[in-house]
């Protein structure tokens, strides 16, 4: 019988040493002994399966990814040292000159950075498509296209793009999708259900939930993930073993922590949108948002951020942050702490206003990540600073 989300994420482990340990341990080591000079060769012929090298494999690492591809109901993954790390490799890996790209555009700002910084320099191009008007992205696509890349949701917008017809369209033209599911995660929303060929994460996220340690995880179709473990062996952008086993212990409790951000994000967005002193609210199991119908389809709860906007832009903004006292004011997100983020004058700094325009993202809008706190104290230090 197939087991459920909660016991894969849990049950999941590398084999046990001679001392049978409960909790698998840290290999921290950079190298694995052979038995024979010939041991070494098959290893390194590919004709047997083991260790060689932590930069290749690791137990931890390999156990980290084993559990992913269980959550996301994928065949195989590379674990990398970050979020960008993935998203990097993820495309970098597969593509050549002269490729195309197709975006959906509201990415998150480094994601933006390599596909118009980084990628031109090997004359890898691409367009960005509008979210809210899918039907016209066919005639985006070009003899030289390989790839639909998207987030949903979006980092830090809240849109949503249909899963289903990412999956189709890609289907229909041949490209690869590679969908970028941090927000969701695993526990949320399953792209791979939907056409998805590559599954992106950044693992410092919810994944590990306590802001201890970075990472990053690819997980899809095999003979992908063969030709991306091959740029990612000789490249380099391996995932720590003591990170690795963060991450999976992490993992365990996946679903426990993922309930609870959601109430307590759906709970706030419920407050914020009755305040006065705000001008919107964006959640996604919200019924007010622009897509809380295919949030309901394609998402099992609206995840654990929402953002807002105050009409008087970055001065009324700064001033709510700057009146929290107990909330963080910090970039990152998926953490037990709630965390408060202006994401045009941080993580989506590096872009032109006009750019950051385009994807929704003003100079009052103020991103929440909410954490694992009683609501009643997140709202009531949120109540008062926007009392103020």
């Amino acid at each position: 019988m197939k087991k459920k989300f909660e016991t894969r994420a849990i049950r999941e482990q590398a084999e046990r040493s001679q001392h049978r340990e409960h909790s698998v341990p840290v290999y921290l080591t950079s190298s694995f002994v052979f038995d024979s000079a010939e041991h070494g060769q098959a290893l390194f012929a590919g004709d047997m399966e083991g260790n060689v090298y932590s930069r290749y494999s690791n137990p931890g690492t390999d156990e980290f990814i084993r559990k992913i591809c269980l959550l996301e109901e994928a065949e195989d993954g590379i674990a990398t040292s970050s979020g960008m790390a993935a998203v990097f490799a993820s495309i970098v890996g597969l593509l050549k000159s002269d490729d195309h790209i197709l975006v959906a555009r509201s990415v998150f700002g480094s994601t933006h950075q390599i596909l118009t910084q980084l990628l031109p320099r090997w004359n890898i191009t691409h367009t960005y498509v509008d979210i809210g008007s899918p039907d016209s992205w066919e005639a985006e696509i070009r003899p030289e296209t390989r790839m639909l890349f998207l987030e949903t949701p979006s980092n830090p917008g809240l849109d949503l793009i249909d899963l289903e017809f990412a999956g189709n369209l890609s289907r229909k033209h041949n490209l690869i999708l590679n969908v970028d599911n941090c927000f969701a995660t695993p526990y949320l929303q399953q792209p791979g259900h939907y056409g998805a060929d590559l599954i992106v994460h950044s693992a410092t996220k919810f994944i590990d939930g306590q802001g201890r340690t970075i990472g990053g995880v690819v997980v899809g179709r095999k003979e992908l993930i063969e030709e991306l473990r091959f740029f990612a062996r000789h490249t380099g952008p391996a995932m720590s073993p003591f990170n690795a086993w963060v991450l999976s212990k992490s993992l365990e409790t996946l679903s426990v922590r993922m309930d609870r951000h959601c109430a307590n994000a759906l709970a706030l967005a419920r407050f914020m949108e009755e305040h006065p002193a705000v001008e919107w609210v964006k959640y996604p199991f919200l019924p007010s948002h622009p897509q809380h119908r295919l949030a309901l389809r394609q998402m099992k709860q609206g995840g654990g951020i929402l953002v807002f906007n105050f009409p008087g832009g970055f001065a009324t903004a700064r001033s709510f942050i700057d009146r929290l006292e107990m909330l963080s004011i910090s970039s990152n997100l998926g953490d037990t702490r709630t965390i408060v983020t202006h994401p045009a004058s941080t993580t989506h700094s590096k872009l032109t206003e006009e750019e950051r325009l385009a994807v929704g993202i003003t100079q009052g809008l103020v991103r929440i990540s909410a954490g694992l706190e009683h609501i009643d104290d997140i709202i009531s230090d949120v109540a008062q600073a926007l009392d103020h």
